[in-house]
């Protein structure tokens, strides 16, 4: 990755206990945030407004629905961001072998979530696949998007200059690309460097990277405390510079201009369009969590509408779940839903890392336990 060897992982800062704890939670609340507002829209993912209205009340979803056979069940969606977030602890453990190019580690990674929508089950033979990839639960098809799998279908890695599928802009690529923001130790400009480069594996238009690249942008403000506002202005003024960037750029200019619209609804959402594509997706996911009156608000409204509701719930999670914190979601949601534990216990992990990263495997020290769960190789 360019200029990466100039980023900062955050673990030569020094953290204060109340500094970790306050980093622990949003990231917790960006993990469990996105699993919840992708759950709430599994069932209606391919529904039309009129559609979820009769035969869910006028009101709609108001609360998790049966998908995949169960209540509260999460898709590719929330599968993908939890590997991109086992890529990225990945990459930090191998920093100190000299091996740091962090989008070969997330291509990896994504290389294990491609093998859990084709294989029976975990393969004990594959000793570094880590903890996540062994994870049972996982191994299930969750209606994974056909670029985020012809993009892994082979070992070779899409980059900038040479993507794949270098016509697709689906939301594949924004519905995964939070925890790139969460690298609160790096510049800006990395972090959406970063994603972008991971979202050009699968997804190589334009505005199929840039708005994952933004969408990390603006998760990257928000975890270091700033408001949401001022999180997209400044992804804008760093969009500007990009080539390509024109139909990411007015996509979060709807979604600002919508808020001065008047009182949040459906009919406004869809205004913003489906959510198929990454620039929708996103702005859809930024307009709910501007608007939102508190988490469950947001996340209804975010996942109410006539499109990929699944996913823009889970852009609107993430970005709620980062700004106020876990505790903010709603207990009754985040008990139900599917995975909480691991989705717990990668936050936790991944959290661990950025903030204690020397004490696990600094030079002349090594933690057996942490290198078992994240191998080198």
């Amino acid at each position: 990755m360019t200029g990466a060897g100039g980023a900062d992982s955050g673990a030569s800062a020094i953290w204060g206990r109340a500094e970790q704890q306050d980093f622990r939670s949003r990231v917790r609340g960006c993990l469990l945030g996105g699993a919840v507002g992708d759950a709430l829209g599994a069932a209606v993912e391919f529904d039309s407004l009129d559609r979820i209205r009769d035969d869910h009340g006028p009101q709609g979803v108001t609360d998790y629905l049966p998908a995949f056979g169960r209540r509260g069940a999460i898709t590719d969606d929330t599968q993908m961001t939890l590997f991109t977030v086992d890529g990225l602890i990945r990459a930090h453990v191998r920093r100190d072998t000299g091996a740091w190019h962090p989008p070969t580690d997330v291509h990896a990674a994504y290389l294990r979530w491609a093998a859990t929508q084709r294989d029976w089950g975990p393969d004990e033979r594959r000793e570094n696949d880590g903890w996540l990839a062994r994870e049972e639960w996982l191994y299930s098809r969750r209606a994974p998007g056909n670029a985020c799998l012809s993009g892994l279908a082979d070992p070779r890695m899409g980059t900038l200059d040479q993507p794949k599928n270098p016509d697709s802009k689906g939301c594949g690529t924004v519905m995964r690309s939070a925890p790139f923001g969460l690298l609160v130790g790096w510049e800006p400009a990395l972090v959406f460097q970063l994603a972008a480069e991971c979202a050009a594996q699968t997804h190589g238009h334009p505005t199929g990277y840039l708005a994952a690249g933004a969408f990390a942008a603006i998760v990257h403000t928000l975890a270091r405390g700033e408001d949401l506002d001022t999180a997209v202005q400044r992804t804008l003024v760093q969009l500007a510079a990009r080539p390509g960037h024109q139909e990411t750029t007015e996509a979060l200019k709807r979604a600002l201009g919508a808020v001065r619209q008047g009182m949040p609804s459906p009919e406004r959402v869809a205004a913003l369009g489906e959510g198929w594509t990454a620039e929708e997706a996103l702005s859809i996911g930024v307009y709910c969590a501007l608007v939102a009156q508190d988490v469950r608000h947001g996340l209804l409204l975010a996942v109410n509408h006539g499109g990929d509701s699944d996913s823009t719930g889970s852009v609107c999670g993430n970005l709620l779940g980062v700004m106020h914190g876990e505790t903010a979601l709603p207990a009754g949601w985040v008990a139900e839903v599917e995975g909480r534990a691991t989705i717990l216990e990668l936050a936790d992990d991944f959290a661990m890392e950025m903030t204690q990263g020397p004490a696990l495997h600094g030079p002349g020290t090594a933690t057996p336990a942490w290198l078992a769960r994240y191998p080198r190789a």
